[in-house]
């Protein structure tokens, strides 16, 4: 005779081959998804989807959608791979982890799929794409006079004033120029990105961790002068954001969904998940769809407008395309230029160069990216579950991809 009961833990596989997680009643062990696990394939998949189930969130409330129309069809052009080989954006699509892609041209959408089991409606985890929005959140505080980007960090959190953060500034933050000890390094347990995220409840907590960022940020050292060369920090988006919030005296969550989410003409409520303290964590933890971070990108091509009116300065978007001289070569004087070559980092965006000029390039880690090209009015969005937190092929396959794509439909209107 057959246990149903047992029979019901035996985790299945999706049509498409995908592990089916958390299913059953109880899900089987070998299937849950838990704090331990999530990043990690293939447990990843599944939470990128469902971040408020495992990490509490807070909402970010859209308001009246904007209408996002359907335009003529992309096709599927070719793209010359990193390794040389001649292959196509589906190719490419289908070659790494894609969740979701969008692509909109002038404000239509002109290619849209969704991929094990993503629809439309389907939040996903943006990591460090969300870095880009709260950079849009401090130029409408900046612009409104609430952030001075030349003062110092301690201006808006004494808090800091004993750790690595004294006598750096706001722009120190936004340009991730601080001089504070903080490795980014992914596959280094003991790297300071893992501490910060058992405190900011990514991971399970260990004895002596902080409890929450903010308690977190104020424990980082010096490890050199503030202004120098770039060095990817989310801990400097974190400070970044809690500057914000001091600055205005609104939690982000709140910040995001007034300045940016609702002007936008979102059409789904995002999320960003908060720490034990109940504090946003701004560097990495927002969710949206794919259609939602289309109008953003939208947004972004348009110098910051959106339905007729001013969301974000245009000139704070003018200044991360042309930023001032010294930016370009704190970038070059790092390995990222051995990746992203001509390349810089401003304003929490990354800036590659393009036919037509700067494109600016929301990235995040497992493949989350937004790709507005100003000049071919092209807004290209792609969602992923990389096996991995950072591929060099897979992100240089996909924005040749996306450089493809921005090709042809400039072609088109010619």
């Amino acid at each position: 005779m057959t246990n149903d009961a047992d029979a019901s833990q035996t985790p299945a596989a999706s049509p498409d081959g995908v592990a089916v997680l958390m299913a059953g009643f109880p899900p089987a062990p070998e299937s849950q998804v838990t704090l331990a696990n999530w990043q990690d394939p293939p447990f990843h998949r599944w939470a990128f989807r469902h971040m408020r189930e495992l990490i509490p969130s807070h909402p970010i409330p859209a308001g009246q959608p904007a209408p996002l129309p359907a335009g003529p069809p992309l096709g599927n052009p070719a793209v010359t791979r990193l390794d040389g080989s001649t292959a196509t954006v589906e190719d490419v699509l289908a070659g790494t982890y894609t969740d979701a892609f969008l692509v909109v041209h002038d404000g239509q959408v002109v290619a849209e799929r969704y991929y094990a089991g993503m629809t439309a409606g389907t939040r996903h985890l943006i990591m460090s794409v969300s870095k880009s929005v709260l950079s849009c959140v401090a130029a409408v505080l900046t612009d409104r006079g609430l952030l001075d980007l030349r003062a110092p960090v301690t201006a808006y959190v004494p808090e800091v004033g004993d750790s690595g953060y004294a006598g750096a500034t706001i722009r120190d933050l936004l340009d991730m120029r601080t001089g504070v000890a903080f490795r980014e390094t992914y596959t280094a347990l003991d790297a300071e990105v893992r501490v910060m995220e058992r405190s900011t409840g990514w991971r399970p907590a260990q004895p002596g961790d902080p409890a929450g960022t903010y308690p977190y940020l104020a424990t980082l050292d010096t490890a050199g002068p503030h202004g120098g060369e770039f060095s990817y920090r989310s801990a400097d988006s974190d400070m970044l954001g809690w500057a914000c919030e001091r600055a205005s005296g609104v939690r982000m969550a709140d910040l995001i969904s007034a300045l940016i989410w609702q002007p936008i003409g979102a059409e789904h409520d995002a999320e960003i998940t908060c720490d034990p303290l109940g504090t946003a964590i701004p560097d990495g933890g927002i969710s949206a769809t794919a259609r939602d971070l289309a109008r953003f990108g939208q947004m972004l091509v348009d110098d910051g407008a959106a339905h007729g009116r001013t969301v974000v300065p245009e000139a704070w978007l003018a200044d991360v395309r042309h930023p001032e001289p010294g930016v370009r070569e704190a970038f070059a004087r790092t390995d990222n230029e051995y990746v992203l070559p001509g390349s810089w980092y401003r304003s929490q965006f990354w800036v590659i160069p393009g036919p037509g000029g700067p494109v600016l390039v929301c990235l995040g880690i497992h493949g989350q990216l937004i790709y507005a090209d100003r000049a071919a009015r092209t807004v290209v969005v792609k969602l992923s579950s990389w096996p991995g937190a950072q591929n060099t092929a897979y992100l240089l396959d996909t924005l040749r991809s996306c450089a493809a794509v921005a090709e042809r439909l400039s072609t088109l209107t010619c």
